[in-house]
């Protein structure tokens, strides 16, 4: 039928999203399918995916929308939101995004799209940005390290408790925990502490702590309630009887304050949100975590440090956690394997574009706002509690409290409403000189003048804790104050790396897959970024019925009866799983159940989320063919039996496929009591295929950041929901400033903001109504497609190391290279390395077998993409060739001095076996657009022996390229 033939559906079909989304065309999607011996995507589903797990009928989600249908619709739904005036704080403070950030790093796929910096050559970029990020939080706490970032403030906090469990020399079993903490920093202590069976307590310092019965104490600097203390007696007498002890302090406070190291901490933790970041109903925001030098192999999560190239030229890289959870497993200091690298680059960027001093007038023009708002209510008769604040007023007004909170909501602001008879009001850089007289005279005080009063008010910080130390002197912060300058030091950032915006990222178990721009645009808008996350819930109608939707559609997708949208990523997402599962155990009376089965294969983070959650690991078998061992499984399943509380296991299986037995390996854990976990990693590979609430998981977690499109961010932000039967629901994340987030009978919190992440929700959302049920379930036959397509065109080259009884793989293959070490000396790293030459990030590598490639195409790569993917593996396998034959020698080829730098090439003496050409221009299509990687083959060994995770000075750029 010709197009002018076509009906009006016709035509709108053709113009739909979901062709945008799946980038195969049906042309090529026949040609890939005749390749595989198959007529259709139906045909492949039935020879891919089991029978006994396989649903027929499509989800019972709505149709697929157009784009402007949905953005219209989400605006709809973002004006129920009421964007008032927040002086809430708690940790949450009103920020002005700087335009030149908001545009080229928040909207910029280049910066939103990129992976975690594993490949460190092909990362430059974002490295550098975090190193700066890591030596801002150096700088302003005055601690010696500090690291890529936390999940969050309450995260760090727990962390911090922890941390001090491992570190401190104190026999003591007790940890301290300021009592003006923030209370959702209290509540992810509270929980994380129950699973481990620590002891804390809840007091005022002054009055409560006992420094020879601690191993660790954390006050907050200032506190919530506004109080600045000099903590510097206790913290030295902690450390007197062998604990430690930190401070949760507040980064913009600390341009004008003390620093945590010069009041002599271990430790300082907190969020970095303040610092250009919007508040989002919660997060993501970067939390921080700092330290001194001598701690550095027991700080929690990531360190980006220097080192150097093959060239000696400086270099950055991931040091020392680099894989931490995948080596040490149930032993690793932490389960989070992620970050908050986009927020902490945002917020690195803000103190870049601001410099030390943008930052000292912002936080003086807060405390003298502050300051004068204070003067105006003593004036009027007001109590203000503290005689010592930086932004943040504590106010007393016997029984008139709730009266008050309720008379500045008419004014579109929203005060801390402590108790009947206590409120607290934080300001921040958005704050205006009318804003304190609406607030005077919602307090009833008249015939005040900011003016006048600016005249005549102090400082209210207190003298002997004013900040005389310098911070943020390396130049990075003192040379882009311009805006033309920032945005080419953005650009020239960004230039060094490979993100989605420039090609594939083929990273098994990854799902690096398009994050469209129609899903991205609604997360800046006021309406969902500028919302406290404890407001009153009838100021977030907006959001409240996106989550209600959103855990609907999700419950539909994955068959269980409730989902918590809390966790903040994978990790966490693992964690409350496991606690749910602990919790209903318990409730059943069975309190010794903590044996958790997890077979060999299992993604690090798993055996350390189930020693976070209190549990014993157990190691389960895997066959040769990859899969879970039934026998193994039920004869320690069997063993433990009085003991098992779980099995988590991964579907389809870290090695790529789905396992035929799953509903056995289920049935054998609760034949004997258990509960079974299932790693929703991979359910790319099962959205409108099956479900695993529907064949034997109890509970699921979700990355949002993989199979739903919220972007990685270079490392983070990610969200991590779980999915559970009904029987769990009871135990589900709840929290305390919010009782609607969560069931009353809950594990606690175990992040700070009640819906996580909840800014980055509306990208989700936004996906499943452009995508309805028809074109999730095409998405996830397409992702299949890909895999199985790739393998096929690489098997006559490589091995693929496991597939299904039916020859397929699932939406990932593993190519084994580990022959090619014994025939040619090329390892699995030479060929990542050398896959940089040809424009590409490599897959994943050595994981989960040691020396192997595995490999995930994702849906959203055209058949030109996998293609030239399929071309450049296959010309890498000729050089190897090459080697091989004696053409080139084993240590010095195209693929061990890989990959190969624009300085390197243009060098006046060229002295290797192969031409310039062929390390440049190995595949014809690189002369058109070739990326060169900024640094030769980064030297990790060198990096981890000279430890250095701050911005070095000039002097050591100079040094290293002598």
């Amino acid at each position: 039928m010709s197009d002018t033939k076509l009906s009006l559906q016709d035509l709108e079909q053709k113009t739909d999203f979901i062709r945008r989304h799946i980038g195969p065309r049906e042309a090529e999607m026949t040609e890939m399918l005749s390749l595989l011996g198959l007529e259709s995507l139906d045909d492949l589903s039935e020879k891919t995916v089991p029978k006994s797990i396989r649903e027929t009928d499509p989800l019972a989600l709505a149709e697929s929308r157009t784009e402007s249908d949905v953005l219209a619709y989400a605006r709809s739904v973002a004006k129920k939101n009421k964007v008032f005036k927040s002086y809430i704080g708690m940790g949450y403070y009103g920020t002005k995004v700087p335009s030149v950030i908001l545009r080229n790093v928040l909207e910029n796929p280049g910066w939103y799209t990129a992976y975690t910096p594993y490949q460190a050559e092909i990362s430059q970029g974002r490295l550098e940005a975090i190193l700066n990020y890591q030596t801002m939080i150096s700088d302003l706490t005055g601690m010696e390290m500090a690291n890529s970032s936390m999940l969050d403030e309450g995260t760090a906090a727990a962390e911090a408790m922890t941390f001090c469990r491992r570190v401190a020399k104190s026999k003591a079993e007790v940890f301290f925990v300021d009592q003006d903490l923030l209370p959702q920093s209290i509540d992810v202590i509270k929980t994380r502490a129950e699973a481990l069976d620590y002891e804390i307590q809840i007091g005022d310092p002054r009055k409560d702590l006992d420094p020879s019965k601690v191993y660790g104490a954390l006050f907050q600097y200032p506190g919530t309630s506004g109080r600045i203390d000099d903590y510097s007696d206790l913290i030295a007498a902690v450390q007197e009887h062998k604990g430690l002890a930190g401070l949760a302090a507040d980064i913009l406070a600390l341009t004008l304050l003390k620093s945590p190291g010069e009041l002599g901490a271990d430790f300082a933790l907190g969020s970095a949100q303040r610092f250009g970041v919007p508040m989002g109903f919660g997060g993501p925001h970067a939390g921080y975590f700092a330290t001194k030098d001598a701690y550095k192999r027991s700080i929690p999560a990531r360190l980006v440090g220097m080192s150097v190239d093959a060239h000696g030229a400086p270099a950055l890289r991931m040091a020392l956690q680099t894989r931490e959870q995948h080596i040490r497993r149930e032993k690793a200091n932490s389960n989070i394997c992620t970050a908050q690298a986009l927020l902490a680059n945002m917020a690195g960027f803000y103190a870049t574009y601001h410099g030390p001093k943008g930052l000292k007038l912002i936080a003086r023009r807060v405390a003298r706002l502050t300051s004068i708002l204070a003067a105006g209510l003593k004036a009027g008769g007001v109590d203000v509690v503290h005689s010592a604040f930086f932004d943040t007023l504590t106010i007393k007004v016997p029984g008139k409290a709730k009266d008050i909170a309720a008379k500045a909501r008419k004014e579109e602001m929203n005060l801390r409403l402590v108790d009947g008879d206590t409120l607290g009001i934080s300001l921040d850089e958005t704050t205006l000189r009318e804003d304190i007289a609406t607030l005077w005279a919602v307090f009833g005080v008249s015939g005040q003048s900011v003016d006048k009063l600016d005249q005549s008010v102090d400082s209210n910080l207190p003298e002997g804790l004013a900040r005389q130390t310098s911070f943020l002197t390396h130049p990075v912060f003192n040379s882009y104050h311009s805006e033309t300058e920032m945005m080419r030091y953005l650009r020239k950032l960004s230039d060094k790396d490979i993100g989605l915006d420039r090609a594939m990222i083929p990273l098994g178990s990854c799902t690096m897959k398009l994050n469209a721009a129609t899903e991205m645009i609604p997360v800046t808008w006021p309406e969902f970024s500028n919302i406290h996350p404890f407001v009153p819930l009838d100021q977030a109608e907006g959001y409240i019925e996106l989550i209600k939707d959103l855990e609907a559609m999700l419950v539909e997708i994955t068959g269980y009866d409730a989902i918590s949208l809390q966790p903040n990523s994978g990790s966490q997402g693992e964690y409350a799983g496991l606690l749910a599962i602990r919790k209903y155990h318990e409730s059943r009376g069975d309190m010794e159940r903590d044996i958790c089965l997890i077979p060999a294969s299992a993604h690090g983070t798993n055996p350390a989320s189930a020693a976070l959650a209190g549990m014993k690991v157990v190691v389960v078998n895997c066959d040769e063919e990859g899969y879970v061992d039934n026998e193994d499984l039920r004869l320690k399943a069997e063993k433990h039996k009085d003991n098992l509380a779980a099995v988590m296991i991964t579907y389809p299986s870290t090695h790529g496929v789905f396992e035929e037995e799953v509903r056995t390996t289920c049935k054998i854990v609760h034949d004997f009591g258990g509960q079974v976990y299932i790693d929703g990693a991979n359910m790319n590979a099962m959205v409108g295929l099956a479900k695993p609430g529907k064949f034997g998981g109890d509970v699921s977690h979700l990355n949002l950041h993989k199979t739903f499109c919220i972007p990685h961010g270079g490392g983070g932000p990610g969200v991590g929901p779980i999915g559970v039967g009904k029987h769990l629901a009871p135990f589900l994340p709840n929290h305390s400033v919010v009782a609607e987030a969560g069931p009353v009978t809950g594990q606690g919190a175990i992040t700070s903001a009640p819906w996580g992440s909840a800014s980055i929700l509306p990208i989700t959302w936004v996906y499943l109504k452009l995508m309805g049920a028809e074109g999730l379930r095409k998405a996830t036959q397409a992702a299949i497609l890909n895999a199985n397509y790739l393998a096929k065109r690489l098997s006559d080259h490589y091995p693929i190391l496991y597939a299904s009884r039916n020859g397929m793989v699932a939406h990932e293959c593993i190519v084994d290279v580990r022959p090619l070490k014994e025939t040619a000396g090329i390892t699995v790293d030479d060929i990542a390395k050398r896959l940089i030459d040809y424009g590409f990030h490599a897959p994943t590598m050595s994981f989960p077998v040691a020396g192997t490639l595995m490999i995930e195409p994702t849906e959203s790569e055209s058949k030109y993409e996998v293609d030239r993917l399929a071309d450049a593996l296959i010309s890498i396998r000729k050089e190897i060739a090459r080697v091989e034959r004696g053409e080139l020698p084993g240590d010095d080829n195209m693929l061990c001095n890989a990959p190969h730098t624009a300085a390197s090439l243009l060098a006046e003496e060229w002295k290797h076996p192969y031409s310039r050409d062929e390390a440049a221009y190995p595949v014809e299509n690189l002369r058109d657009g070739k990326y060169w990687a900024p640094v030769g083959r980064v030297d990790n060994v060198y990096g981890d022996r000279n430890l250095v995770c701050s911005c070095p000075s000039i002097e050591s750029y100079r040094d290293a390229a002598e």
